[in-house]
């Protein structure tokens, strides 16, 4: 198994506070386009494991968007199938026939529940072949998941659990899209000063920029790009 845990592969944008995606090539930053080709099977069988799973019309309509920027990109797809709410028992069966697994961006928590729904973590184990992940997706990997509050409310939403459990896939705690966060509000409170700091206290996360990555081959994680470590209330830049 290898795995691309990305910020984001390729373009996105700010509508009315969300983040969205659009079809486009694939960043060529830090070597990701080119270590993904590498290994980019032929005709690759993908599968799309998205975190909202009652959103059946935005899953669908993300699944067009991958396929576009494959097509931009080089990475020629035989099939792309879409794990959510309406597939979910297929699961296994799904992850048997699928050479790429793709974990979506979105709400981390909200995906990190739907993925111990789906037993995830057990199941990916066995898979042997590329691990796409995006932004929540990349989060999720974690051994341990900073879920940083992302939609009005989860700031002061008790039952709103900042660090549970992921994947494990690495050891890293990864906060995509550092850029754009370090500028950005939620509830009244600066998601970087007020918010990530306070819940760095014990604890150490990295925050990447659009185009860097973390790398998983072989059992060890490399940070590919620019990178800041937030510990114990600081941030340095590595």
């Amino acid at each position: 198994m290898i795995a691309f845990l990305t910020s984001n592969p390729g373009d996105t944008y700010i509508e009315d506070g969300a983040r969205k995606s659009r079809p486009s090539r694939f960043s060529a930053e830090n070597g990701f386009l080119e270590r993904l080709t590498a290994v980019w099977p032929a005709e690759a069988r993908c599968l799309l494991i998205c975190a909202e799973p009652d959103n059946g019309e935005m899953n669908d309509g993300m699944r067009d968007n991958f396929l576009a920027s494959f097509a931009l990109s080089g990475l020629p797809v035989s099939r792309l199938e879409v794990c959510d709410g309406r597939t979910a028992h297929r699961l296994p069966e799904l992850l048997a026939e699928s050479d790429v697994v793709i974990l979506s961006g979105g709400h981390t928590l909200t995906q990190n529940r739907f993925f111990h729904r789906l037993d995830l973590k057990r199941l990916i184990r066995d898979f042997d072949g590329v691990i796409l992940a995006i932004s929540g997706g990349s989060m999720n990997c974690g051994e341990v998941v900073y879920a940083q509050p992302e939609w009005p409310g989860d700031t002061t939403d008790p039952t709103y659990d900042r660090f549970p459990e992921g994947l494990g896939l690495t050891p890293v705690m990864i906060l995509p899209h550092y850029q754009v966060l370090r500028d950005q509000t939620l509830d009244g409170l600066r998601l970087i000063e007020d918010v990530a700091l306070p819940d760095s206290m014990g604890r150490t996360i990295h925050a990447l920029p659009d185009g860097s990555y973390v790398l998983v081959e072989n059992g060890e994680s490399r940070i590919m790009g620019e990178a800041y470590v937030i510990r114990d209330g600081r941030i340095t830049r590595i």
